[in-house]
């Protein structure tokens, strides 16, 4: 939903700059500056989902092939190597975001941190989504996904 939002107020911002270029011959800078931005969140919000749906790159050919007791355990493995990938975005989000807090974007006049928090919140996205996903297989479960 916020992801969707997001793209709502992306295509709002991307139009505002074309009126403005084109009807009144004076570019607002700051809608470039902030659909940059959204971009930027949009596409982090839209990663986390897509591993929650697991639409992420897998061994799915791989995977069909083996015996049920190997399917579950390289299922797990690849969970828990996207769940480690995520903690990785985190922690590097989180390096860099609080690096380039202090600078501020010129045509925004925001933190320039803002540019690499979508990591983190998409890392912390990606790990709580590869835990629900390894609890339900250890439960016998399936993730529905959020698309449905």
């Amino acid at each position: 939903m916020l992801a969707v939002a997001g793209l709502i107020v992306l295509i709002a911002c991307v139009q505002y700059q074309v009126v403005g270029r084109y009807v009144f011959n004076d570019t607002p800078t700051w809608a470039e500056a902030l659909a940059l931005l959204l971009v930027l969140y949009i596409t982090a919000l839209g990663v986390a989902v897509g591993v929650r749906d697991a639409g992420h790159i897998g061994m799915d050919s791989i995977v069909s092939l083996l015996p049920e007791k190997f399917r579950l355990k390289l299922e797990i493995v690849i969970h828990l190597l996207v769940g480690l990938f995520g903690a990785l975005m985190v922690q590097n989000g989180w390096l860099w975001t609080t690096m380039k807090w202090n600078d501020k974007k010129p045509m925004l006049s925001v933190p320039s941190g803002l540019d690499f928090l979508p990591l983190v919140i998409a890392g912390v996205l990606i790990v709580l989504f590869s835990i629900e996903h390894i609890i339900a297989l250890l439960q016998g479960k399936e993730v529905i996904p959020a698309w449905n």
